[in-house]
């Protein structure tokens, strides 16, 4: 088996050592210009040069949850495109959006200003029957979010393109109930893929509906939000803070006004990182499943993007 690596981030050769070292008897490379055709490609933000060096692929794994940066592409026809689903990225992304909405739940950004002031003025204790949860997707992501946010004593509803069978909470399904799952919530979290039909979704039509004083939490990709809605939102005291990770520049340009915004909170993308070790162990299994005749889960459906 012929495998090559192609990362923008140039750690290629990385992952290309441990998956050699995890697929005895392959030979296994970081991609180069005038390298021999592979029949396997591992890649995160390859570029086009790279897959029209290779005539001969069988299966593209995507190094990470998120293909938005393989969207613009021209990749080889019938070839599948195989993501992660999880990669150690649950158990981060659980405790990245359960600390955010208990910091804002809390009014953690509160009592830091009035510390920052000498101020001793506790609040009186919320209600987290008050505070229920949103969450944007429920794929693997979504649903690990939703477990660690019911555990912590939250109401939670989901949104879904597509039906969901036997979640244990309430999911709305399609356009038509996307109006009321905004309603139903005051804190949303964006775990959703970014397709052309997600693109914008937190708009001011979303924020307008979610109950008043609300809170934003995004996780997914940052042209899921509309920043000028979102800071009409806040001037408007209809929303009352977000959490944001990702962004449509990245990093955020210095001048961006989300930096001095008191009431955004600006992490630079850390909410849940691929682990190359649990990626390796999964993409073998699936490439085991693959040469065994089955059918590898977590393989893109060109016409939804994810």
């Amino acid at each position: 088996m012929q495998v090559t690596c192609c990362f923008a981030d140039g750690s290629a050769p990385v992952w290309a050592a441990d998956l050699a070292a995890a697929l005895p008897g392959a030979s296994v490379r970081a991609w180069q210009e005038g390298d021999p055709a592979a029949e396997v490609a591992v890649v995160w933000k390859p570029s086009q040069r790279f897959f029209e060096a290779q005539p001969a692929l069988k299966a593209i794994f995507n190094a990470g949850a998120g293909v938005d940066a393989l969207a613009g592409l021209r990749l080889p026809r019938n070839v599948p495109v195989i993501r992660l689903e999880d990669a150690g990225m649950a158990e981060q992304m659980c405790d990245y959006v359960v600390h955010a909405v208990l910091h804002h739940y809390r009014q953690f950004d509160v009592y830091a200003a009035q510390a920052g002031q000498r101020v001793w003025a506790p609040k009186p204790p919320r209600s987290k029957t008050d505070y229920p949860v949103g969450i944007l997707g429920h794929g693997v992501l979504g649903q690990a979010v939703a477990k660690a946010l019911t555990a912590a004593g939250f109401d939670v509803v989901a949104w879904a393109r597509t039906p969901r069978t036997d979640a244990p909470i309430p999911v709305h399904v399609g356009d038509e109930a996307r109006r009321d799952f905004f309603r139903a919530a005051r804190i949303v979290v964006c775990l959703l893929p970014l397709t052309p039909a997600t693109r914008g979704i937190l708009d001011a039509n979303a924020f307008d509906t979610m109950q008043p004083g609300g809170y934003v939490v995004n996780v997914a990709r940052g042209a899921h939000l509309d920043v000028d809605a979102l800071l009409a939102a806040l001037a408007s005291g209809q929303l009352a803070g977000a959490t944001l990770d990702v962004f449509d520049d990245e990093p955020l340009p210095a001048e961006h006004p989300l930096w001095r915004h008191p009431a955004v909170r600006v992490t630079p993308h850390i909410s849940a990182a691929t682990l190359r070790a649990e990626a390796i162990e999964q993409i073998v299994a699936k490439l085991r499943a693959l040469e065994a005749g089955e059918p590898p889960t977590g393989v893109i459906v060109a016409e939804r993007g994810y």
